[in-house]
């Protein structure tokens, strides 16, 4: 019986995909719920597996080839384990030979998968040295951001011979290298460029003592680490401070679609990580309900999800509100962009000792720029302004968060 290969349905905010790698080819054999094909977004890599044991009859959707959402990119037919026999054949005379094919592949052209080979032209890794694990040979995404890791807990010495003939060049030369973006970075390109575009964008901003939380995690860091075994970061209390925040303010909370206003009566905020492709904003479902282990022990798994490119589509949708924290790059102050269709977006930033006025004294405090960047056309100035104050007041007195007050 034969059936047809689609596409995964992509979410709406995702028009089209690309097909990254075939890891069963026609006439191979496959298993029930094994891995066949990788089609890559916009935001993350999607797996397709076999229906059933059978082998792929027909590839109509080629690597590098774009597809729709639930286009059909191939046939399958179930159930054929005879016609996989050939296939099955051609490791067994392979393995014959293991140590002559191994420098084939590393001594020539490798052979990448397209996801691969765009990793490695954004990292100057020369494919020649990544060691293949797939089928033949054949250097996976995978292959390429493992010897990124291990070059750069290496010092990176083994990714600078792919950019030595950069540096070697004829004086008076002035070299240039074009590289195609990605789809992340193209959709972020897009998304940045919507929201200015669309929005009625503008900054609001205040400043908060970092102080009351800093004491707070010195005083009970070592029982939180023993009790959750994890510890305790500034994230979980800016989470549940906007979590409080938005109760209070529900405009911030909202969405416009159309000529329609969205209240959400739940709160789902996306904390902003940085990644070797691209900026991607994993959500924190159901915030209120999370408690400061929770947020913390989630942060932490989205990313490791982020660094290995795991992260699911249903993990980066339906957000209600973000946070982006440029502090950990050594920003001061900064206004961050909107997440469409969200209308609020906090900006967190470094943390900076600086002399304050306190009871008519100058004293040393640590202290940390906020902005709130808000679409004009669904919050006011007076609600941007007080929700930003509420999120200061409820940090510089953290039993705020506790007691709803």
């Amino acid at each position: 019986m034969s059936t047809e290969i689609k596409a995964p349905v992509f979410p709406e905010s995702v028009a089209e995909g690309t097909v990254a790698t075939w890891h069963k080819q026609p006439g191979e054999a496959c298993s029930r719920d094994e891995l066949i094909v990788d089609i890559e977004t916009d935001k993350v890599v999607l797996e397709v597996v076999a229906p059933a044991d059978g082998v792929i009859e027909e590839v109509l959707k080629g690597e590098g080839d774009t597809c729709e959402s639930g286009e059909v990119i191939g046939k399958f037919k179930e159930g054929a384990a005879g016609e996989s026999k050939p296939a099955e054949s051609k490791p067994e005379a392979k393995a014959e030979a293991p140590k002559e094919e191994a420098p084939a592949a590393t001594s020539g052209d490798a052979i990448l998968s397209p996801a691969a080979r765009k990793l490695a032209e954004e990292n100057n890794v020369d494919p020649a040295s990544v060691k293949g694990t797939g089928k033949d040979g054949r250097v996976t995404k995978e292959d390429v951001q493992n010897f990124v890791d291990s070059s750069k807990s290496s010092g990176g010495a083994a990714a600078k011979p792919a950019a030595m003939p950069e540096v070697n060049v004829a004086q008076g030369e002035r070299p240039e290298k074009r590289v195609p973006m990605t789809r992340l970075r193209a959709s972020i390109a897009k998304r940045l460029v919507d929201a200015q575009q669309t929005a009625a964008m503008l900054t609001t901003f205040n400043e908060v003592n970092m102080a009351p939380i800093m004491e707070l995690r010195k005083q009970y860091q070592d029982s939180f680490v023993k009790r959750h075994g994890i510890k305790l970061g500034f994230m979980s209390f800016f989470t549940k401070a906007a979590t409080e925040a938005l109760k209070r303010f529900p405009a911030v909370n909202a969405s416009i679609d159309g000529n329609d206003m969205v209240y959400h009566g739940y709160q789902d905020i996306g904390v902003a990580v940085s990644t070797d492709r691209g900026l991607v904003v994993p959500v924190l479902r159901d915030s209120d309900a999370m408690g400061l282990a929770d947020i913390e022990k989630k942060i932490v798994e989205y990313g490791t999800k982020a660094k290995e490119g795991k992260l699911a589509i249903e993990d980066m949708t339906g957000g209600t509100f973000t946070i982006t924290n440029g502090g950990i790059f050594g920003s001061l102050i900064s206004t961050p962009i909107l997440n469409p269709p969200q209308t609020a977006i906090l900006g967190m930033h470094k943390i900076q000792e600086r002399p304050m006025a306190v009871n008519g004294k100058v004293e040393i405090l640590p202290m940390m720029y906020l902005a709130l960047s808000y679409d004009h056309r669904m919050i006011d100035g007076k609600e941007a302004v007080q929700f930003l104050v509420a999120i200061k007041e409820m940090l510089e007195d953290p039993a705020r968060i506790l007691l709803d007050v």
